[in-house]
């Protein structure tokens, strides 16, 4: 199955800066066509949309990372106390995981 590639401004990766920049062309033609209200407000819309989709995406992929970053930590901290001496079944039991609950409650 191919990739669909268009040959108009809206080619490459789809953006809310770039989808707002379109500007298309008005009909030489009196009536003919959609009225340029309807189609600036579904432009608007999708602008929006498309914006909001993209800083929700942003927000969950720094949640990701920055959860990453504390399960890391929290191992690290886990090997440094086995390699100290402790029973690694204390720790289970006494060390809180990165979710805060005791590791032997999950």
């Amino acid at each position: 199955m191919g990739v669909y590639r268009s040959r108009n401004v809206l080619a490459g990766p789809l953006t809310a800066d770039r989808l707002g920049a379109v500007e298309l062309p008005r009909t030489s033609l009196g009536r003919r066509g959609y009225r340029t209200d309807d189609v600036d407000a579904l432009l608007h819309r999708l602008v929006y949309e498309l914006g909001e989709r993209t800083r929700l995406l942003d927000d969950a992929l720094g949640e990701n990372d920055r959860i990453k970053r504390a399960l890391r930590a929290w191992q690290a901290e886990v090997r440094e106390a086995v390699g100290v001496g402790r029973c690694s079944a204390a720790i289970s039991d006494s060390r809180a995981g990165p979710d805060g609950r005791p590791a032997g409650e999950r």
